[in-house]
């Protein structure tokens, strides 16, 4: 089985991510039009290959050869949420996923490789925010928006627990049902980028 279905939210995964555990799966999102496609569903909702194909740069049949790969890992699965059974709509298996590197040479191989295409593909995402979302927030949310940038010395174990008590504060958030969510509530994503350095300079 190449993922894990967490959804109690157990072994260190409050939201309930799918868990990539093979390689073969974490080379199969390792693309950027895959990766853009379960960016959609997860965030969006249920969706055909022609009406994904709009927001994800690649023409409907590509779309859906794509979602069919996807599906084979279980990342996306079909949906009777559209209602036209003469469409197929398919919808994200799960709200998120997650990976680790493993400590194979396979293991690690594939494992950057994600990780590298995940750089690569959100790398614009604060500029972008900053020339079309930031200029047009109210006062009191541009207060709470930003960056911050601390540097701070720690063992393994001590970022580690940091790491599982930022989740758990987010996880109630996370994974509340869409009908508890209040109705002046946005979409704020958090990019945490956790960096350890290789050693002393």
């Amino acid at each position: 089985m190449s993922l894990r279905n967490a959804e109690d939210g157990a072994g260190g995964n409050p939201y309930g991510d799918l868990e990539l555990t093979e390689p073969t799966a974490m080379r199969a999102l390792s693309h950027p039009v895959r990766l853009a496609i379960l960016s959609r569903l997860q965030r969006y909702g249920a969706a055909t290959a022609t009406e994904l194909s709009e927001h994800v740069g690649a023409s409907p049949s590509v779309t859906s050869w794509h979602l069919r790969h996807l599906a084979r890992f279980g990342l996306v699965r079909d949906s009777a949420v559209g209602g036209d059974a003469r469409k197929r709509y398919w919808e994200a298996s799960a709200r998120g996923f997650r990976f680790r590197f493993p400590d194979d040479e396979e293991g690690r191989a594939a494992s950057r490789l994600l990780s590298r295409t995940l750089f690569q593909q959100y790398d614009d995402l604060p500029r972008r925010w900053m020339a079309e979302d930031e200029p047009r927030l109210e006062p009191e949310w541009r207060r709470e928006a930003g960056l911050s940038n601390t540097t701070v010395r720690l063992t393994e174990a001590e970022l580690a627990a940091v790491n599982a008590a930022i989740e758990q504060v987010l996880a109630p958030y996370v994974t509340r049902a869409a009908a508890d969510q209040p109705s002046d509530s946005r979409h704020v994503r958090f990019m945490r980028y956790v960096m350890p350095e290789a050693g002393e300079r």
